[in-house]
């Protein structure tokens, strides 16, 4: 939810006079003083927003294309809108956004791309490597600029060259996991487990590219991976089925289609006992053990802050190269720990972000 300036105002106020008062601060002149701070720091976010407006001039359309509907990419669409915010492009006043989602549908994220084009779109964000994919194509016959977020592999993706320069107008951030952290973490977690299983759909370049890392990272944490390929959402009931049948636990990717599945995923595995681990933080507040994740809503921010760029005219997406997002978090789910009988090490807990005491639907 944008806040508007007054609000973050007084929340910066808020925040510094609760600070000073749990500093044992209780003199009236020190309360001034403190008072006097809150105050000077809130006019100064209140200016930097107004700063960051007084950059933006005239008014801009921009075609947001989300493949799927799930957590990870939500965080992404709201992260993007308060990255432009925070540059001064606020949707009602100088900016319209056009929504669409392709339900995990690569024609319809085709023709979405294409819809975006015929409103005459100053830019488009696509959320997802098949969207991006999608963008990309209609962008470059119709001389539009793409920004994607949450594309796991760009170069497999045909986004970005070897080195990571843009092939085009196209640029954004990669939502790559941290396979070793990830490995190491459920070796941490299940020190006797051997075989991990990795559902994927065998047409996103995203996930083929991460399941290839996991196979050639698994043996130097005494694991095997198991994979399981998949079409569609309808060949995952027989995919989970199968599969569960063979790990000791399972291991979600940035799948849009598998991730989209999730809730029959866990209904399945939580029937076996078997942990499924997740690969951000929406993934475990459903249900998922764990994840060392990544924080979708700064992945966004990050997004939204090179799309103003763009805007603004300070560089050309073929100008930048695709950024990541270098830290990742442990997040753990202790509901879901007691239900399997299992113990996060102090280690895991001691480091976490976020740990979650309920499963949220």
């Amino acid at each position: 939810m944008k806040k508007s300036m007054k609000t973050i105002a007084l929340m910066t106020l808020a925040a510094v006079l609760m600070t000073g008062c749990s500093s044992g601060n209780t003199s009236g002149e020190s309360q001034a003083a403190t008072t006097a701070k809150a105050e000077s720091m809130a006019a100064a976010d209140t200016e930097s927003s107004a700063a960051a407006a007084d950059t933006v001039s005239g008014s801009y359309t921009i075609g947001i294309g989300q493949f799927a509907v799930h957590g990870s990419l939500d965080n992404c669409r709201e992260g993007f809108l308060e990255g432009l915010a925070e540059e001064g492009f606020k949707e009602g006043e100088n900016l319209t956004i056009l929504y669409e989602n392709a339900q995990a549908d690569p024609g319809l994220a085709a023709q979405i791309a294409t819809n975006f084009a015929g409103q005459n779109a100053d830019l488009i964000c696509a959320i997802a490597t098949p969207i991006a994919q999608s963008a990309y194509s209609v962008g470059r016959k119709n001389d539009i600029p793409v920004i994607y977020t949450a594309v796991t592999a760009p170069i497999e993706a045909e986004l970005a060259n070897a080195d990571g320069t843009p092939v085009g107008e196209v640029t954004g951030t990669s939502d790559k996991l941290p396979v070793e952290q990830q490995l190491d973490m459920i070796r941490k977690i299940l020190p006797d487990a051997m075989k991990i299983g990795i559902m994927y759909t065998t047409s996103e370049v995203n996930s083929a590219a991460t399941l290839a890392e996991y196979k050639e990272k698994a043996s130097e944490y005494g694991f095997e991976i198991v994979e399981s390929g998949v079409s569609s959402t309808a060949d995952i009931p027989l995919a989970a089925d199968n599969i569960l049948e063979q790990v000791d636990c399972l291991n979600n990717l940035t799948d849009n289609t598998v991730v989209s599945s999730l809730p029959l995923i866990l209904s399945k595995a939580n029937a076996k006992n078997i942990p499924v681990f997740g690969s951000e933080i929406e993934q475990v507040k459903i249900g998922c053990l764990a994840a060392m994740g990544l924080d979708y809503v700064d992945l966004g921010k990050q997004t939204g802050h090179m799309a103003a760029r763009v805007l603004k005219g300070e560089a050309k997406a073929s100008e930048m190269n695709f950024e990541v997002i270098e830290e990742a978090a442990f997040y753990g789910n202790e509901k879901v720990a007691e239900t399997l009988g299992i113990t996060f090490p102090d280690s895991l807990k001691d480091s976490a972000k976020e740990l979650f005491t309920e499963i949220t639907q």
